[in-house]
């Protein structure tokens, strides 16, 4: 006989997904014929698959060795691990902004994929999984049947605030409030041209898979987004927007932006290559401008009251003050925004 202790970051999944994972090797009518014989068993009683697990459930396996082994093959994921915490090392001046038992926030720097593109690609998801592994806060036994995930992406070249679910009752949480956009996410961008008041665009997004990028149209595949702005300062060429992102769509900001005739500064699939060429020169602009910089969370139940109703920032990059300076533009809020935060 086998047994497993549930841990706390794989409590409050069913048992019968809780198997698939465990077993990746065994068939479903194989597992539910093993659940009726009471071959496996949870907490000692027979089990019919759909239990909700809890932290200290102990699931027990009447198998041979042989048999268990065939079933729990791990060679994959044991490849995966030293990945982890290669990247973990290896990608530099991401920030840990906010972490509890259920959820981790983290700053990432504009050059940083969030999840991986291509197979040899190390990305914040990996490093996330490395610090986990690193710091001891999950075992290598548990990423066998849950696996910590970012919930939101963020493009390579955007900066800014990346949410993740170290557990399973947080990424659900967080799936949730973003299905229900009942979290607010905000981010600064400097744009083209001056954007004299605040301002909403909703349309539909097209995406363009061939050349990675969207447009706006109302195609068979469009989608709609909604993107809210305000002005926060401008200089001579260009404005300081703070843009609330109702939707999540992909590129949706850097479309709408350059949509309405102010591109995001550096963006070099949306933008204006002769401005931004410029502030290239002048100062060091190699990526848009465009960070996540603030997350809103709504009032929560337990056991999400660490979180609930809080507000979490992310600092400036650095290169945004230079552009500011450039323009002779002081802005208050940029020295409030240095350092990530809760209120």
């Amino acid at each position: 006989m086998q047994t497993y202790q549930i841990g706390f970051y794989e409590s409050g999944q069913r048992l019968d997904k809780f198997l698939h994972k465990f077993m990746p090797e065994a068939q479903n009518s194989f597992l539910y014929k093993m659940l009726r014989k009471k071959n496996i068993v949870l907490n000692g009683k027979k089990a019919e698959g759909k239990e909700m697990l809890e932290e200290g459930d102990i699931v027990s396996f009447f198998f041979s060795e042989e048999t268990f082994l065939q079933f729990t093959k791990r060679t994959a994921e044991q490849t995966l691990l030293s990945e982890y915490k290669d990247a973990y090392h290896a990608l530099k001046g991401i920030e840990i902004v906010y972490e509890d038992n259920y959820i981790l926030i983290l700053n990432k720097p504009a050059g940083i994929l969030t999840q991986k593109a291509d197979s040899r690609d190390f990305s914040l998801n990996e490093w996330m999984l490395g610090y986990l592994l690193e710091t001891g806060k999950i075992s290598e036994n548990i990423l066998n049947t849950f696996k910590p995930s970012v919930s939101n992406r963020l493009d390579r070249n955007t900066s800014g605030l990346v949410l993740c679910g170290i557990s399973l009752s947080g990424s659900q949480m967080l799936s949730r409030l973003m299905r229900e956009r009942s979290m607010g996410k905000y981010y600064m961008a400097i744009v083209k041209g001056h954007v004299e008041k605040a301002g909403e665009i909703t349309g539909f997004l097209e995406k363009d898979e061939k050349n990675n990028r969207v447009r706006i149209g109302r195609g068979k595949d469009a989608v709609v987004a909604k993107t809210i702005y305000r002005p926060l300062t401008a200089g001579k060429d260009f404005t300081l927007l703070e843009i609330r992102l109702v939707t999540g769509k992909t590129h949706q900001i850097r479309a709408h932006m350059a949509g309405i005739h102010h591109p995001i500064l550096g963006d070099a699939k949306y933008g204006d290559r002769e401005w931004n060429e410029k502030y290239r020169k002048k100062c060091h602009v190699k990526h848009q401008l465009l960070h996540a910089c603030r997350v809103e969370f709504p009032g929560l139940e337990e056991p999400f009251s660490t979180i609930s109703g809080k507000t979490i920032t992310a600092g400036l990059p650095p290169v945004f003050g230079e552009v500011l300076t450039y323009g002779n533009v002081e802005f208050q809020g940029l020295k409030g925004l240095h350092t990530g935060g809760t209120d």
